[in-house]
């Protein structure tokens, strides 16, 4: 397999893996920004935790598995009308963008759900007795005690959401994934479908790596 197709438009291979990690790099701001709240909300309204809320819960709960539950092509359709409504177009980076957060930020949720119900319920009875407020118990207690375990989260979605964008790219979301694609396999250029792979190999390796130091940083235990 020659290279020739990929060594005459290196313009293009760059391109499209700028946009591949201008996607995945604000798709994952906004999805932590958004399902970490999701899960922490999701988490202390549970029942016996430090404000149980049944409602709540439930509703929240549901809406986020429902979400989790559409797979991630169909779920592009369901946020072509968003898309429109905020971008004006159902095409491209930004509006590929609205899927990826809508599939990673629920998902998110509930990672951040299961590392904070590891926490010891020992530490947070202990911190409950001294007088310490709910506010004080998330930030004080819940979140320094499962902060590695937050991190390793972040690494997973991160990782996700590349296998997303490769997938939103089938449906003009640009990227390496349209890349390998359009350029690729339906134009029959091998070497453009298997630089394109691999660049997103690359991604996965880089980001789990760039995760497991992270968390290797952040946990003292």
């Amino acid at each position: 397999m020659g290279f020739e197709h990929v060594l005459s438009h290196p313009d293009m291979i760059l391109q499209a893996t700028l946009e591949s990690l201008w996607m995945i790099g604000g798709s994952l701001v906004l999805s932590v920004l958004l399902g970490f709240p999701l899960g922490v909300v999701l988490t202390i309204t549970g029942p016996g935790h430090l404000h149980p809320q049944p409602a709540i819960h439930q509703v929240l709960g549901s809406l986020i598995n429902l979400f989790r539950s559409v797979p991630y092509i169909v779920l592009i359709l369901w946020m072509i009308p968003i898309s429109r409504f905020l971008f004006g177009t159902s095409f491209g980076t930004q509006a590929a963008m609205v899927s990826l957060v809508a599939g990673a930020a629920p998902f998110f949720a509930r990672l951040v759900e299961g590392s904070l119900r590891e926490v010891d319920r020992g530490v947070l009875e202990a911190a409950r007795a001294m007088g310490a407020h709910t506010g004080h118990m998330i930030f004080k207690v819940l979140l320094p005690e499962s902060l590695p375990s937050l991190v390793g989260n972040i690494t997973v979605t991160a990782v996700a959401l590349v296998s997303y964008s490769a997938m939103a790219g089938l449906v003009a979301g640009g990227g390496l994934g349209a890349l390998a694609w359009n350029e690729g396999y339906n134009s029959f250029k091998d070497d453009v479908l298997f630089v394109a792979t691999a660049l997103l190999v690359l991604m996965v390796q880089g980001l789990q790596w760039a995760g497991d130091w992270w968390v290797r940083r952040v946990d003292h235990r």
